[in-house]
């Protein structure tokens, strides 16, 4: 991989969360290099959420299942960090097809294209979820993985998927597995805006049966910073781990909210549990820290800002709830 000024990165999935987040941070970190988003454009990848920096990148609107729309857009590309995927459980649970097609068939779409063309590094962007409920310890990138919902289980197969194109092909892949992200531009599915921007309007918030799951929050930049750290330092054929060690209850995230807000917790609502709900969460990033990342924002501030953030870009989010 080229280490001068001028590396061309394609970034599939840009213009969603964690995507829009992740340009941001190479503009910001690498000001000489190229950037090329690709995104589908569905509900939650909103050309809205690189408005203010179009002008900057190139931006392909397309879909990684199309073979053609990732060729163009790979045209002069070195590396591929590939967010692309659909990423809500509850939406895995109700209708699986899309994610397999995604996630599964749209990542075996992308590494084909980065074999033909021997691109130097393709870093696929994984998650947590795919080792399952951890009843006690953290998880470490040996282990099994096993995956509850369609969603994680589409996301283990594009790792797997990933990592047969490093051991069959050679193709510099490396994966990485974050922990729950949370910040600006988050779609409001998911938990923290969705309490957010509900509390905000005084409505009730649906915690999922006693809201003693468990889960690591991790916010959205610092997974940046790490995923950066992967692309330069990683090692093809390696999968990294990525969390914050903050391990928090979903009604102790509720009530975090609840207070930065000045609301009572009367809005809290304890509703069915959701199909299939691991309990815990948890991993292990020594790994990665090992090769020089840590968070550098504390939940609590993170938390606070992502607050600030919504209250402050009511014109982004209206109308999505």
């Amino acid at each position: 991989m080229r280490q001068d000024n001028n590396m061309r990165l394609l970034i599939t999935g840009g213009a969603g969360f964690i995507g829009c987040n992740f340009v941001r941070h190479v503009l910001e970190a690498h000001p000489g290099y190229e950037v090329v988003v690709l995104d589908k454009l569905t509900y939650a990848g909103r050309r809205e959420n690189l408005t203010d920096i179009l002008k900057e990148i190139t931006f392909v609107h397309g879909d990684i299942c199309n073979s053609d729309d990732v060729y163009d857009a790979l045209k002069g590309c070195d590396t591929v960090v590939n967010f692309a995927a659909e990423t809500h459980v509850d939406r895995s649970i109700n209708d699986a097809d899309a994610f397999v097609r995604t996630n599964v068939l749209g990542t075996h779409t992308l590494l084909e294209a980065a074999r033909k063309l021997n691109l130097q590094k393709f870093v696929q962007i994984g998650t947590d979820e795919v080792y399952g409920s951890a009843e006690s310890g953290s998880f470490i990138e040996s282990d099994p993985l096993n995956p509850s919902s369609p969603y994680s289980a589409s996301k283990a197969g594009a790792d797997l998927m990933a990592h047969a194109y490093f051991a069959t092909y050679g193709l510099p892949v490396s994966i990485t597995r974050s922990s729950n992200n949370f910040g600006p531009y988050q779609y409001p599915e998911k938990l923290i805006p969705f309490f957010i921007l509900r509390a905000m309007r005084d409505e009730k918030l649906p915690v999922y049966g006693s809201g003693l799951n468990v889960r690591d929050w991790l916010y959205v930049r610092d997974n940046c910073s790490a995923i950066d750290m992967v692309l330069h330092k990683g090692q093809p054929g390696e999968i990294y781990n990525i969390g914050a060690a903050n391990e928090l209850t979903n009604l102790n995230i509720t009530k975090m909210i609840l207070s930065h807000l000045k609301k009572t917790e009367s809005l809290i609502e304890h509703v069915t549990d959701r199909l299939g709900h691991d309990f815990r969460y948890s991993i292990n990033s020594s790994k990665i820290r090992a090769l020089g990342w840590k968070p550098e924002r504390s939940f609590e501030s993170a938390l606070q800002d992502t607050v600030d953030w919504y209250i402050k870009n009511e014109e982004w989010w209206c109308g999505l709830l």
